[in-house]
């Protein structure tokens, strides 16, 4: 267990046992291997109940998960207010929190904002939303869609510098889809830089963060990553209608879930496991809303796999998954996006 998050008397013990911890970076946190996105309270995949979500996050922290992540964007606002609500009964020692700067509301105009006034504005909001008076880490939320990196470097990491001055942020990361954006900032920036959060890139299908490890290693830089199951790619739900991956990715996984139903396994579990066993990635975040979804994945933290489940792996990394050779999607969605901000603009 992490000490420095445990509290007697809180905790369910016997489950805090089973969480696996690691140090994130140099930052001092040793955080649970398996951590909680607070995106899902935020009702940005369907309609959800606030009461659940508080059941959920009770449950996350009292078995040992003591990092949760959020942002202003998740439900513009309401994944912060709801978090906000919930943890008025979890002690605030128990757990580390990160939120984000950067991006913001739907439409495509108010979407993103990374100058510097709105960025220590909206550390402000967000501390008012959660109710705290300071975050573990300050996040710049998806910098690859600021008009360049320069304006990270030069304006958005020097705010957040002062936010965590005044002492409303202890750490300051940066987040992002593209992994080589990460390399140029941390090269080029003044501002010291503690974490970096990516998604979908240490995957079954999509494993390419492990080529940067040895240089966020050498850097001293914790990594957070999200979305085991690739935005729902490795699932028997399949992908949403939104989902950037081209086609024959889409397809590919499919293929590699119907395998797996059809030998009477769980492709979301196999995608876990395989997740949080990649080296020297200290946490993976899983969001949701619902208490069974939390249960399953924190069952599954604790359950090894069986002999069956060990061999559909192997076979389905070897049928589906390897052939792929860490296919991406990035640029597609920000050559949407600044292609649909050139038509708001003409259009007004």
């Amino acid at each position: 267990m992490d000490q420095a998050t445990y509290v007697s008397g809180f905790h369910n013990n016997d489950d805090v046992k089973k969480m696996t911890y690691n140090p994130l970076g140099k930052t001092g946190m040793n955080v649970s291997a398996l951590s909680l996105g607070a995106s899902s309270f935020g009702s940005v995949f369907h309609e959800t109940s606030d009461a659940e979500c508080h059941k959920v996050l009770e449950l996350a922290i009292k078995s040992g998960v003591n990092l949760i992540d959020t942002a202003p964007w998740y439900g513009h606002g309401k994944s912060e207010t709801v978090l906000g609500q919930g943890l008025k009964e979890i002690p605030r020692s128990s757990y580390y929190i990160t939120t984000k700067v950067g991006r913001y509301l739907p439409n495509v105009t108010e979407m993103f904002d990374f100058r510097a006034e709105r960025v220590i504005r909206s550390v402000d909001e967000s501390l008012q939303r959660l109710g705290l008076e300071y975050v573990d880490v300050i996040q710049v939320h998806d910098m690859e869609f600021a008009p360049n990196l320069d304006m990270i470097i030069n304006e958005t990491l020097p705010a957040l510098q002062k936010v965590k001055d005044a002492g409303k942020a202890k750490f300051i990361g940066i987040t992002g889809y593209p992994l080589e954006n990460f390399r140029t900032i941390l090269d080029k920036s003044q501002v010291k830089v503690d974490t970096v959060l990516t998604y979908c890139r240490g995957c079954m299908n999509d494993n390419s963060l492990q080529e940067y490890v040895p240089y966020f290693k050498e850097k001293g830089i914790g990594i957070i990553n999200a979305s085991a199951i690739g935005m729902g790619l490795l699932s028997n739900r399949g992908t949403a209608a939104w989902h950037p991956a081209h086609q024959n990715i889409k397809d590919k996984c499919k293929e590699a879930a119907n395998y797996c139903q059809e030998r009477g396994v769980d492709i979301s579990r196999l995608a876990l496991h395989f997740t949080v066993n990649q080296p020297d990635v200290p946490t993976t975040l899983v969001s949701t809303s619902s208490v069974v979804n939390m249960q399953k994945n924190l069952d599954s933290m604790s359950t090894p796999l069986s002999e069956v489940e060990h061999t559909v792996l192997q076979d389905v990394m070897d049928k589906f998954m390897l052939p792929l050779n860490n296919q991406h999607w990035e640029g597609v969605e920000v050559k949407a996006y600044w292609e649909n901000i050139k038509k708001a603009e003409s259009s007004n």
